[in-house]
């Protein structure tokens, strides 16, 4: 977390898309961008979550909306203590997405990072797109499991046509834009 000045309520950028896509590229470079501008932020994400407080949920349809189910819940209590909550799910269907988005409410903020499979499977540095072609993942999303991608996300992010930077700098953009227009409705 950064020391700066919150506001009275933070939003929740929700960062989904495939494995390899750049989501937590961007939710880093997001953060850095936000930090400059005094704003407290947060990041959770997916891969570290699943190593902690979500240690005991695995992939079947029901995991996988418990998983966004508590991540949801945590960057509501962070939200409601103005902090800006950067999440980084693959959050693959859309149920899920409604689950997060019920939970959340108007802070929840839905950015697609959208990078088409197969830049995806060439970017898999941890060799996991090969684990679940050879079948030695189950449920692995894109491969063995559906990735339904979001119909009318707030944001979209071409992660295979712009730089990583490119596209935080879109993003942050857009969330500058939306917090002015935040504060604008609270002060008037």
């Amino acid at each position: 977390m950064n020391k700066s000045t919150t506001q009275k309520e933070g939003i929740v950028i929700w960062l989904l898309g495939l494995s390899g896509a750049g989501k937590t590229t961007l939710a880093k470079l997001l953060d850095e961008l936000l930090s400059t501008q005094q704003y407290v932020c947060v990041r959770l994400d997916g891969d570290e979550l699943r190593h902690g407080i979500n240690a005991d949920l695995g992939f079947s349809e029901e995991s996988r909306a418990e998983n966004v189910r508590r991540t949801a819940e945590i960057a509501h209590l962070l939200s409601k203590n103005g902090i800006i909550t950067i999440c980084s799910l693959i959050t693959p269907m859309a149920s899920h997405r409604c689950i997060a988005r019920n939970i959340l409410g108007e802070n929840y903020w839905e950015v697609f990072v959208d990078c088409p499979l197969e830049k995806c499977i060439a970017r898999d540095a941890k060799g996991l797109y090969q684990k679940a072609m050879q079948q030695l993942i189950p449920n692995f999303t894109g491969i063995s499991s559906s990735f339904e991608p979001p119909s009318t996300p707030h944001h979209t992010a071409h992660t295979n046509l712009d730089s990583p930077e490119a596209c935080a700098n879109d993003i942050f953009q857009a969330v500058m834009a939306r917090l002015h227009m935040a504060n604008k409705t609270s002060v008037g």
